[in-house]
C-alpha cells in the first residue's frame, strides 16, 4: 500500500531555539519511502541522526526569533506482515530476548510495577498469547473515553488508570503497563494515521508474543494497516514529534495522509507486524 504523508508545523520563536523533530517516517523491510521533500524557513543547516538499533529518524534545527515553518512530504510504501493471531504464543521470561528486556521495565510514562495488582486482578487469569493483549485493548476501550485535549504531557498511566479519560498517547501508555506488568515486553510506537480524523499524529503500541513485535491500538480509530510508522521507543518521551529547547509558541499543526492505492482499507482481525 502506498501512502503520501506530510506535515506542516509553524512557531513563534523569540529567542534562537534548538528543536529535535522525529517526523519523518522510518525504513525497514516493511516500509520504503519512495521519495520525500523537507522545506525549512528560513533556509538553515539541518543536523540529522538515525538510532541505530529502533530506526528512528530525527534532525535538529537551530531556530533564529521570528517565524519558524516546516514542511515535510513524502511518499511511503508499507508491507504489513498479517499473521493468524490464534497462533501466537506470550514468551516467558526464561525464553524472551536479552533486547526485550529493555520494555520490560517501569518508564516515565508507563509504571507498571505500580499497575502490577490492577493488572493482575483483571488479566492474569487470562490464557497467555496474543489474545490476553487483545483483551487489554479490548478493557481499555470499554473502559476509558476517548476526549481529545483531556491530558498533557505529564499524564502517565497511572493518571489514565485513575481518571479514566485520554488520548491515543495515554491509550497506549496504559496498554504498554498493563502489557509489562504482565511479563509482555510493550513500547510505543509514533504514526502518520490514515482514516484519524481530524489528522493528527498518533500513538499505539506493539508487544512482543511469539518471535515478533505485533502492532495494537486501543482507541480503534484506524485501521492498523494504514500506520505509517514513525517512532519506536519506551514511551512518549522518547519519540516526541518535537523537543525544543527554548521558548517557541506552535502556530500551525496540519498533517497528510493521502492513500494512493485505489483499494478499500479496512481493519482485520488478523496479527499485525511491520518492524
Amino acid at each position: 500500500m502506498k501512502y503520501q504523508v506530510g506535515c506542516d508545523l509553524e512557531y513563534d520563536v523569540s529567542q534562537t531555539t534548538p528543536f529535535v523533530f522525529n517526523i519523518t517516517p522510518f525504513e525497514n523491510q516493511h516500509q520504503r519511502i519512495i521519495q520525500e521533500n523537507l522545506e525549512i524557513e528560513p533556509s538553515i543547516e539541518l543536523e540529522y541522526y538515525v538510532s541505530p538499533l529502533l530506526g528512528n529518524r530525527y534532525f535538529r534545527a537551530i531556530a533564529p526569533a521570528g517565524k519558524f515553518k516546516i514542511q515535510y512530504r513524502a511518499e511511503v510504501e508499507i508491507f504489513p506482515q498479517e499473521e493468524d493471531p490464534t497462533s501466537i504464543p506470550e514468551v516467558p521470561p526464561d525464553r524472551l530476548p536479552l533486547a526485550t528486556f529493555y520494555y520490560l521495565y517501569p518508564s516515565r510514562y508507563c509504571q507498571s510495577d505500580r499497575l502490577m495488582r490492577l493488572a493482575q486482578s483483571e488479566f492474569g487469569h487470562l490464557v497467555p498469547d496474543y489474545s490476553r493483549v487483545t483483551a487489554i485493548c479490548n478493557w481499555i476501550y470499554e473502559n476509558i473515553t476517548y476526549q481529545y485535549g483531556s491530558s498533557n504531557s505529564q499524564t502517565s498511566a497511572c493518571d489514565t488508570a485513575i481518571e479514566r479519560i485520554g488520548v491515543c498517547r495515554d491509550f497506549a501508555h496504559l496498554g504498554i503497563a498493563f502489557c509489562r506488568a504482565l511479563n509482555i515486553p510493550a513500547r510505543f510506537v509514533t504514526a502518520y494515521a490514515y482514516g484519524l480524523k481530524p489528522a493528527d499524529f498518533h500513538a499505539c503500541f506493539e508487544a512482543y508474543l511469539g518471535n515478533c513485535w505485533y502492532l495494537f491500538d486501543p482507541t480503534r480509530l484506524v485501521p492498523r494497516e494504514g500506520l505509517i510508522r514513525i517512532g519506536t521507543g519506551r514511551d512518549a518521551a522518547d519519540v516526541s514529534f518535537a523537543t525544543i529547547f527554548g521558548t517557541a509558541q506552535m502556530t500551525k499543526m496540519d498533517l497528510l495522509v493521502d492513500l494512493l492505492d485505489s483499494q478499500v482499507l479496512t481493519e482485520t482481525t488478523a496479527a499485525i507486524s511491520n518492524f
